[in-house]
């Protein structure tokens, strides 16, 4: 469970982030705070773990409660605000999103599929440095454990999960016919529908099986077993044609790459 504290000078916006809550079963409120003193009292009382925090209050704003608490202190931050202005010094601050009031349904679900990716990320590295300790601990008796090898090896991904306005949709990878970069979003294609993820391409090419998926532009990643063909269109220009008909551009510096990488999967 994520355990969330809400905090804002206006009822109604309190009210309405709870709604946009309530279909979210992986998530439990544990406060609300009228302003910027509140806050920091509920932080040290129910020890959130994501904070909504509106930008705009009176006497103490969102971003003091940040200087009086300390970054290194906070949970997860999404700020809540009306004016769109807040949204570079809001990363600035270490938050983690920002929301626009009045707040979108799929803007919301998009930000806390960021904080549940963040908080998995941060799951990963605590995990990272316990093993960390006991292999130290292994090197120095001189006895380093097949198992705990094992256990430091990174495992690709699997599953993909998409925020929907009901919950969330869980991808298997092998149903992705490939992925696009879309501003902020990822755009995954799968199944002939488009699942918009609040994610890097470069996390998620990270996150995916090398030897199944390739980035082949700063905007696509492709699975090599959906490619049915690489087309050149102009002098120096290819497209990769997917099986399903899609034409996804090749970048000039990777073409040897994914040239190369498609005749490997063919032998």
């Amino acid at each position: 469970m994520i355990r969330a504290l809400i905090v804002d000078d206006e009822p109604l916006a309190r009210r309405g982030i709870r709604q946009l809550l309530e279909p979210y079963r992986d998530i439990e409120v544990v406060g609300e705070s009228r302003n910027g003193r509140e806050a920091l009292a509920s932080l040290d009382a129910v020890a959130p773990d994501l904070v909504f925090l509106d930008v705009q209050m009176p006497e103490m704003d969102g971003f003091d409660v940040l200087r009086a608490r300390g970054v290194a202190r906070m949970p997860h931050v999404i700020f809540v605000t009306a004016y769109d202005e807040f949204a570079v010094r809001a990363f600035e601050t270490h938050a983690l999103d920002y929301l626009v009031k009045p707040v979108n349904e799929a803007r919301f679900a998009a930000a806390l599929q960021r904080v549940r990716e963040r908080m998995r990320f941060t799951e990963a590295l605590e995990l990272t440095r316990r093993i960390g300790e006991l292999l130290e601990s292994h090197d120095r008796r001189g006895d380093v454990g097949e198992a705990t090898a094992r256990a430091l090896a990174l495992v690709p991904t699997r599953r993909l999960v998409v925020p929907t306005s009901s919950g969330e949709l869980v991808l298997d990878v092998d149903e992705v016919d490939w992925i696009q970069a879309e501003d902020y979003y990822a755009a995954v294609h799968a199944r002939g529908r488009r699942h918009l993820i609040r994610e890097s391409l470069a996390s998620l090419e990270q996150r995916l099986d090398p030897n199944r998926f390739i980035r082949v532009h700063r905007s696509a990643i492709v699975p090599l077993d959906r490619v049915r063909e690489m087309r050149s269109v102009a002098p120096g220009e290819s497209v990769l044609v997917l099986r399903d008909g899609t034409r996804v551009p090749v970048s000039r510096r990777r073409r040897e790459q994914v040239a190369e990488l498609i005749r490997r999967s063919t032998r």
